[in-house]
């Protein structure tokens, strides 16, 4: 953890509580707000480190539970560390490993992130036992038990040698009743406090750490989580854990979060990039973002566009697009773009499955959400965000 704020704010918005500013990590700045690809393991799926740095993004985020089990922390630590591991010399985030942990105990990890088939198999993985002291389970991998504390996701992320560390947590779904929250909350600030010591006598120096704010859908807990994390020393804070069944609740509780935040501390939200919650995430005062969507849309056809009414998203696999001469998307810069390639041929690659299409969606939506946080970025320095928003709500192209 650092002796000074790792966040500078530069610019503000007179009309909302976005502002844009500067994230400083050992290993180079982050423009904000931003976007944070996932390399969930050790690699941005399909595309090299070197593409993603040219799109423009600064930082990458790899996965705490998944590298923990396969290849090892370990291993990654005697190769070097996950920036010499990946390729990647540019800021790392890694989380806690307590999204994953526990949504296996509620069911709700997709199975392409866990690396199981799309059309069921055999499950492995599983809560064993939610304790004080950490949390039991058996790999996904092959089913052997393991165990993981606030100290072990700590350990593991500094083996791993990321710039910015989240804190171990229990990440329940919306479908936990108000008393267990509560109750896993608590244990979420406690865990706060182990995590913290831990990183104190242990930690490698420059590496940031986010303590992360729970609660659920409860207004009060969510407020005396942001509370608890604001009063204690850790680099930044996250948001996580369910955020509603629908948008306009998502966006509440976010509201509800970032207005009882400190000002002087980075904040980030948890697995959430649609554009339209982006848009609203930066209004709210969001600084940085990670989500699995467009990496995870390009792996099935999908691909980004300035359409809101179709949430931003066309299907090139569908049949429609087999005889069009369409281009992926009119006037778009990206580099998949500007090959000039039609949507029938677009549309054959995806129906085959074939690794470049994959390829070529997956860098086009990154594009895409990368030019949408430049832009909101840009607007806040300009003054000129609330036109801005309403563009790109009303479909203005990125």
């Amino acid at each position: 953890m650092l002796a000074v704020p790792a966040l500078t704010i530069t610019a503000r918005d007179a009309g909302s509580r976005a502002r844009a500013g500067v994230l400083r990590t050992a290993h180079g700045e982050v423009r904000t707000p931003a976007f944070v690809p996932l390399a969930t393991k050790a690699t941005v799926k399909g595309m090299l480190p070197a593409e993603v740095a040219a799109l423009g993004y600064d930082i990458v985020l790899g996965n705490t539970f998944h590298l923990f089990l396969d290849p090892g922390h370990e291993r990654i630590a005697r190769l070097g560390g996950l920036h010499e591991f990946m390729g990647w010399s540019g800021p790392i985030v890694t989380d806690s490993g307590g999204f994953q942990v526990f949504s296996m105990g509620h069911g709700t990890v997709a199975d392409e992130i866990k690396g199981r088939t799309p059309h069921g198999g055999h499950r492995q993985g599983g809560i064993l036992a939610i304790e004080e002291r950490g949390v039991r389970f058996r790999s996904y991998l092959d089913g052997s038990e393991r165990f993981m504390a606030p100290e072990t996701s700590m350990e593991i992320q500094a083996a791993l040698g990321s710039d910015l560390a989240l804190v171990f947590d229990e990440c329940t779904p919306l479908n936990v009743p108000r008393d267990y929250t509560a109750r896993s909350t608590e244990r979420t600030h406690r865990w706060l406090r182990r995590c913290l010591d831990w990183h104190h006598e242990h930690g490698p120096d420059g590496q940031l750490v986010y303590g992360i704010v729970q609660g659920g859908v409860f207004e009060d807990l969510r407020l005396e989580s942001a509370q608890a994390v604001a009063a204690s020393e850790c680099d930044g804070i996250a948001i996580g854990g369910s955020l509603g069944a629908e948008k306009a609740e998502m966006h509440t509780v976010v509201d509800w979060t970032t207005a009882a935040l400190p000002e002087d501390r980075p904040r980030h939200l948890l697995g959430i990039g649609e554009i339209d919650d982006l848009v609203r995430g930066v209004e709210l005062g969001i600084d940085t973002f990670d989500c699995a969507m467009p990496t995870r849309l390009g792996r099935h056809g999908m691909v980004l566009v300035p359409d809101p009414g179709r949430r931003w998203r066309v299907d090139l696999s569908q049949a429609r697009w087999k005889d069009s001469d369409e281009p992926l998307m009119d006037g778009c810069p990206c580099p998949a773009c500007a090959l000039g390639l039609t949507r029938g041929y677009l549309r054959y690659l995806a129906h085959a499955r074939e690794l470049t299409g994959m390829r070529l969606f997956t860098l086009h939506n990154l594009a895409f959400v990368e030019r949408v946080m430049r832009r909101l970025r840009e607007a806040i320095g300009a003054g000129t965000l609330a036109a801005e928003a309403a563009a790109l709500r009303s479909g203005a192209a990125p």
